[in-house]
């Protein structure tokens, strides 16, 4: 797998607590400052193993926004890193619940552009440990690219590479059966990436139906998931002399790329609009 650093925003800088939520897509009064949450996915005196710690449902009326208490927008174009080629809104055009349980992102052509949107819970919620999971119908098609991931939360204090990536779940469209699972660290970032990919077992596209993309993520280890099976486990000593930066709070992102140098661009082949559907993001204790 290979990606360029990305853009990033403001740092979380929250107390770790553990506690159960599902929210919903409500928007907060105009200029109240949503709580900040983190939580903490360690098994221990107050959590068994596979205790549902937090949760996103999406549950609510179709054409709602995403919950503003939980998710903000990083909107704009410029490439973002990658020579990526969407403009990311907060059109509810662009991601909206679409009243079946599911957040719906959607890469549109618009004129001789693309829109999309990438939503992260900078400044309102992160995770430290735990299974990080969620249920997601990837789109299709030549130049785009799903991701679900995260990023250290001590951004932009700290900067890229530094901070840290996690990325749970990528697939570029020209590789259907296949999803990609990477860490970038200082010293193992860019194309330097430690990545592993699954294949689906049957050749299959994983656009054809939802999957469960998750990692298991313990102190010094991450081990990545896709519908239960494992197919990789990053820990320390595979960043050789380099430092491990993944014992520290992340924040979680969900966006839909159209073009960039790793997925090449859209084709003649390539039909819009393309949609993602997350049916719900958990944190589990592990």
């Amino acid at each position: 797998m290979w990606h360029l650093a990305r853009t990033h925003a403001a740092p979380l800088a929250l107390a770790l607590a553990a506690s159960a939520l599902t929210t919903t897509a409500v928007a907060p009064p105009s200029g109240a400052t949503p709580a900040r949450e983190s939580v903490t996915g360690t098994a221990g005196a107050q959590l068994a193993p596979g205790d549902l710690v937090w949760q996103q449902e999406f549950d609510g009326p179709a054409g709602a926004a995403p919950d503003y208490s939980v998710w903000s927008h990083d909107l704009g174009a410029g490439g973002w890193g990658n020579a990526e080629l969407q403009n990311y809104t907060d059109s509810r055009a662009n991601s909206a619940l679409d009243g079946a349980g599911n957040l719906v992102i959607t890469a549109r052509r618009e004129g001789d552009g693309y829109t999309s949107a990438r939503l992260q819970t900078n400044d309102k919620f992160e995770a430290q440990y735990g299974r990080i999971e969620a249920r997601i119908q990837i789109p299709r098609g030549q130049g785009i690219w799903p991701a679900f991931w995260m990023l250290g939360g001590d951004l932009p204090g700290v900067q890229w590479p530094q901070a840290g990536e996690i990325d749970i779940m990528e697939n570029v469209g020209y590789e259907p059966h296949i999803v990609h699972g990477t860490i970038h660290g200082p010293g193992y970032s860019g194309g330097a990436g430690i990545t592993g990919q699954y294949v689906h077992p049957q050749g299959w596209s994983f656009a054809d139906t939802f999957h469960t993309f998750a990692i298991d993520w313990k102190p010094d280890s991450i081990t990545w998931l896709v519908d239960g099976v494992a197919y990789q486990t990053i820990d320390r000593s595979r960043v050789g002399g380099n430092e491990w930066v993944f014992n520290k709070p992340f924040f979680l992102i969900l966006n839909l790329a159209v073009g960039g140098q790793w997925p090449g661009y859209p084709d003649g082949s390539t039909v819009f609009p393309q949609e993602m559907k997350v049916d719900y993001v958990r944190v589990y204790a592990n």
